[in-house]
């Protein structure tokens, strides 16, 4: 009897109102209820049905039993001097993903997984050296940001980046579900232009995301000028090589009006010679771009290296004087191990014999 029941129940969390409403009806209840539950738990982060003042108690005692809300376990909280905050969450099969939560001046960002894990093999990504698990649901990525926004308190998080651990566009349907649930109205409310989807150059996911009627950001981990050197450090680029990801970027720009953030790592002797820094401006030229270099938070494992200052900085002026947008993205969380899949490897490690 249990073990029907267990596989009869339904997962609330990574809903919409549309999805709920058909489970309303066959409880004998109005649709409008889908509405009413779902702003309780993504607006009011009501932490049971019990909590539900406006829903009838028949009602929420059979949503206790055939969907009951069952947070992740948050493993691990570190915060760092910068207002960094990092969570390790896990999941009741032993998946565990990591959130990010940075405060700026401008306000509160989370930085959310898409996977337990990846798959993609980066050479300086730590997500890729604990291995992969799983796709993560909806309602795990939603559980990220309830779960963040509990330890904001009365901060609100105003801007979503799903750049953590994982490939966003190998987990298609459920970024997108994620995405649509951020930026319904009535519930976490987060503007679509306010979101930001980064890929390293899934160029039929790209192709497919610029056809949805969403006006988010997409930003691509490119790290690499030219195809010998992005075949080193990302196994992708032999799938979907340069030319192929930034032509599809270049068709996203083109059919949303949305600039396209192209991140740059930047890696000691690997990517960061001037001599890149030109091949850089000759691949972006002339697109709605903008570049994001990015000081790599360097892990043990993958024997790479963090570029200089100077050198930074004067891979930086090659871009600006040919009129590129650029910026170098200020170091968050380096204490805390804040880079995509680090704390995640760092429990791994601490797990094994």
């Amino acid at each position: 009897m249990e073990e029907t029941s267990t596989k009869r129940r339904i997962e609330v969390v990574g809903m919409l109102p549309k999805d709920l409403e058909p489970i309303m009806l066959g409880l004998g209840h109005p649709k409008y209820r889908a509405s009413q539950i779902l702003e309780w738990i993504y607006s009011k982060k009501a932490e049971g049905y019990d909590e539900m003042t406006n829903i009838p108690a028949d009602l929420r005692e059979k949503l206790s039993n055939i969907a009951p809300i069952r947070p992740p376990s948050v493993l691990d909280v570190k915060r760092a001097k910068d207002r960094t905050t990092k969570l390790l969450m896990g999941f009741s099969d032993g998946a565990n993903a990591e959130a990010v939560l940075m405060e700026h001046d401008y306000g509160l960002s989370l930085c959310v997984s898409s996977q337990a894990g990846c798959k993609m093999g980066c050479a300086f990504c730590a997500s890729a050296i604990s291995g992969f698990s799983r796709d993560l649901t909806a309602g795990e990525m939603c559980w990220q940001f309830i779960e963040a926004s509990r330890l904001a308190k009365d901060k609100r998080i105003s801007s979503v980046v799903v750049m953590g651990m994982g490939e966003p566009l190998m987990n298609y349907d459920a970024v997108l579900q994620f995405i649509r649930v951020l930026n319904w109205g009535k519930g976490i409310n987060v503007g679509a232009r306010r979101i930001t989807l980064s890929t390293c150059g899934i160029v039929p996911g790209i192709e497919k995301l610029s056809g949805e009627d969403l006006q988010i950001t997409l930003s691509i981990s490119l790290h690499a000028p030219d195809d010998a050197t992005r075949d080193r450090i990302m196994p992708v680029n032999k799938l979907y090589n340069i030319e192929d990801v930034v032509g599809a970027a270049r068709r996203y720009a083109d059919r949303t009006g949305r600039r396209v953030t192209y991140e740059y790592v930047m890696i000691k002797g690997v990517n960061d010679s001037l001599a890149q820094a030109a091949a850089l401006v000759r691949l972006l030229k002339g697109s709605l771009a903008h570049v994001n270099l990015i000081p790599l938070n360097a892990v043990p494992e993958s024997g790479l290296v963090r570029s200089t200052e100077a050198t930074v900085a004067a891979f930086k002026k090659v871009l600006e004087d040919a009129g590129l947008a650029v910026t170098s993205r200020r170091e968050m969380g380096s204490e805390i191990e804040g880079a995509c899949g680090q704390l995640r490897l760092r429990r791994k490690r601490s797990l094994q014999p």
